[in-house]
């Protein structure tokens, strides 16, 4: 992977100016005059507008397309004190994305880098692409932008959702067996590969090999993180180590843990940031194989783990693997849920599920991470609830919150 980070290419963001030009007439809190609509506030009150945004960089944009990018890093700072933890835990939440996911990222700049290379003609080519989902619906959306064909091919477990909100963009959609192998002429792999050699103009970009889905992680998602960490200041209220000390990602093609672990890796030092990545049982992905002792089997967990080792997955910059089963993933998340109000995905169980059990008091990483208040850990949050808000694992153990009026009243007597 071509190294193309250092510290001067971070640029370095205004901070954030507290507004005080609002009037008394628009409706919000005046911190001059301490009033909202002429009504005069306790004496007690101290609010003032603090912007979530620099108001000073908000410009019109041309798309949904340049809307992809910039996500938060959000501190899950009740998360950590549910388990114990004393560490900054930090969640970058992909689901921010145009189209829902971190899959945004990668669809847009292969699409992008096949169009500047003549790969990929407007008003000729045809989009086709073998995918869990979440790049399907980024390269839908980038194609209905950009006025492209786009067929998706995808296993039958994937979400309606997913399913649903590609074909709203405008994809056709074909479906495979789920227990199909990646080598069998049935896997979403094969039917893709036919289609493109049968369809006038087909093309497959190809998450799975294509440089430029770990590239873009290296070159974009990697450099947020450090810049969001540059910004942030720390003092003995928020005591930090001022770098990424540990990274916490699923793997699927491997392109988000390998772009991202390869940039932070490149800007701290390969010895200052570990890296950890999390693989489903019932996939291989994980080293060493002893760690896949359970062989191939079917999973719930959509978007990462597979049959096969990826091309786009650099193991030399992932520093130990975990595995996560179904059941304790979904726990997790609905944990996450209810404590952050994050509505994240499910993928971002497992990866927290390991996480917590690496970071916790009676895990491998307490002493190292989990007990050091300067110390950094990112999450990575790929996508949201959204995909799967239909799935019986989301709702589980929620039926008691839908209630009559006389049955809730009843719980306040």
């Amino acid at each position: 992977m071509t190294n193309h980070l250092s510290s001067n290419s971070i640029k370095t963001v205004e901070p954030v100016q507290t507004a005080g030009n609002c009037s008394e007439q628009s409706g919000c809190i005046n911190p001059t005059s301490n009033k909202v609509n002429g009504t005069s506030l306790p004496s007690s009150s101290s609010c003032k507008i603090v912007p979530r945004i620099n108001l000073n960089q908000l410009t019109i944009s041309d798309s949904v397309l340049n809307c992809i990018g910039s996500t938060p890093l959000v501190r899950f700072d009740r998360l950590a004190k549910s388990f114990g933890l004393k560490c900054n835990l930090l969640a970058k939440l992909e689901f921010y994305n145009s189209g829902g996911s971190v899959k945004d990222r990668i669809a847009l700049r292969m699409i992008e880098e096949a169009e500047r290379s003549g790969k990929l003609i407007p008003g000729k080519s045809v989009i086709i692409e073998p995918t869990s989902g979440n790049t399907g619906i980024g390269l839908a959306l980038a194609s209905a932008v950009k006025g492209y064909r786009c067929i998706i091919v995808l296993p039958e477990k994937m979400s309606r959702e997913k399913v649903n909100t590609m074909k709203t963009l405008g994809a056709q959609i074909v479906r495979t067996p789920t227990e199909a192998a990646s080598t069998s002429p049935e896997s979403h792999l094969s039917v893709a590969a036919r289609l493109e050699k049968a369809i006038p103009g087909g093309i497959i970009l190809n998450q799975y090999s294509n440089p430029f889905n770990p590239q873009t992680h290296y070159d974009v998602t990697g450099p947020e993180i450090i810049e969001a960490m540059n910004n942030t200041p720390h003092d003995s209220n928020r005591p930090s180590s001022g770098i990424v000390d540990l990274l916490v990602a699923g793997a699927g093609t491997g392109g988000t843990i390998s772009g991202v672990s390869g940039s932070l890796k490149s800007y701290y030092g390969p010895d200052r940031v570990k890296t950890i990545g999390v693989d489903p049982i019932g996939s291989v992905i994980a080293v060493p194989e002893t760690l896949n002792a359970s062989g191939v089997h079917s999973y719930k967990i959509e978007g990462t783990g597979y049959d096969f080792k990826p091309e786009t997955l650099d193991y030399a910059v992932v520093d130990d693997w975990m595995k996560t089963g179904d059941e304790e993933a979904f726990e997790m998340l609905r944990h996450v849920i209810r404590c952050e109000g994050s509505l994240c995905g499910g993928s971002t169980g497992q990866v927290i599920c390991a996480a917590m059990k690496y970071l916790k008091p009676d895990g491998e990483g307490w002493k190292d991470y989990g007990s050091d208040s300067t110390k950094n850990v990112v999450i990575i949050c790929p996508d949201s609830i959204r995909n799967y808000i239909t799935k019986d694992w989301l709702i589980e153990g929620c039926e008691s919150l839908e209630l009559t009026e006389a049955k809730l009243l009843e719980e306040f007597k």
